[in-house]
């Protein structure tokens, strides 16, 4: 599933790419992408509309209209935009494409069809979209203030692992870079927020700031399933950097310990035994 650095990209991808431009028709296939609204409204709420400005909560894009509406889009397991134009081959799995006046398009693939689009507005947002009011923190958006982190952490009783895939304590955190923070941070997943000292608090907040910012650096992380790319199709370029997560039997990047694999909560997690305490 595509995380806040590989979402943060597509949005400043579509920062460049759609800000400015108009809706010239919208095509909608299938019933399970445009699904909290009928096929007919999406359609004709989007069809001419200009896009604004593109914001991200957490792992949400939020495309801003001058209809006033929101163009929500939610990626999920294994949803893509894509940029296009109307000569290029559809891909399989292609069930929204988006027109511009000036002839280019924006195409949502996805295999699973667990992402989704809708339309809201920001003044019933909260009511229709009630996951998007309860997000927590984001460190790429806003800066996360030591004292308000170590506040919220100490309040918290889940284990680490499961507290940074928490989305109303951090928004945008998954599987992928709870691992990679952790190991950054020389923390086991299955340590818990009172246990940790003042020192390692302080570890894991900048663990979190750090690993988020590079990963946007590097477009985010592109696996063997590619599953993720950019608009332009283009995978990201953090996994080669990753010191925990995938490197089952490996050896520990700073230690040279064994990565190890640990199912926590259904989730394989990876970890150095040693370093990692």
């Amino acid at each position: 599933m595509p995380e806040l650095p590989e979402v943060e990209t597509i949005r400043r991808g579509l920062e460049r790419e759609a800000v400015g431009k108009r809706f010239k028709s919208v095509e909608v296939h299938g019933t399970r992408t445009v699904r909290r609204q009928s096929k007919k409204e999406f359609i004709e709420r989007l069809t001419g509309a200009k896009v604004k400005s593109v914001k991200r909560r957490g792992k949400y894009l939020l495309i801003d209209l001058d209809s006033s509406d929101l163009l929500v889009i939610h990626l999920r397991m294994s949803g893509q935009l894509r940029k296009a134009v109307p000569k290029d081959p559809v891909e399989k799995h292609t069930h929204v494409v988006l027109t511009f006046t000036q002839g280019g398009q924006l195409r949502f693939v996805d295999p699973r069809t667990f992402g989704e689009m809708f339309l809201t507005r920001p003044d019933v947002m909260a009511d229709e979209v009630p996951e998007l009011a309860e997000l927590g923190m984001d460190p790429v958006i806003d800066p996360i203030p030591w004292v308000k982190f170590g506040t919220e952490l100490v309040r918290r009783t889940t284990k680490l692992k499961q507290l940074l895939m928490d989305q109303s304590f951090i928004a945008g955190i998954g599987n992928i870079y709870s691992d990679e923070i952790l190991w950054e941070a020389g923390l086991r997943h299955d340590r818990t927020p009172r246990s940790l000292s003042n020192m390692e608090m302080r570890r894991l907040h900048r663990a979190i700031v750090e690993i988020l910012h590079e990963a946007v650096k590097y477009r985010g992380s592109t696996l063997a399933d590619r599953q993720y790319v950019d608009l332009a199709g283009k995978p990201g370029d953090f996994a080669q950097f990753h010191q925990a997560y995938d490197r089952e039997g490996k050896p520990c990047r700073r230690c040279r310990s064994v990565i190890v694999r640990e199912k926590v909560a259904g989730r394989s997690s990876f970890y150095c035994p040693n370093c990692q305490i």
